[in-house]
């Protein structure tokens, strides 16, 4: 298995009280939600499509989210 990578999420709530999270590290990684244990959810879901993007076939890997 593959070390945990860590990402940093920056979490901002909009005017309609959606959660809404970017990884800046990652172009175009964002997605919202209206709750935090959902937007989690998606952040981990999210990063992986777009890590999967990027190298074509990431399957797999552990995320360690900061």
């Amino acid at each position: 298995m593959k070390a945990p990578r860590k990402f940093t999420v920056l979490i901002e709530r909009d005017e309609e009280g959606y959660y809404v999270a970017m990884v800046p590290a990652l172009k175009g990684c964002h997605t919202q939600a209206k709750n935090l244990d959902t937007l989690m959810k998606r952040v981990r879901e999210v990063i992986q499509l777009c890590l999967q993007d990027d190298r074509n076939g990431a399957d797999g890997i552990a995320l360690g989210l900061t």
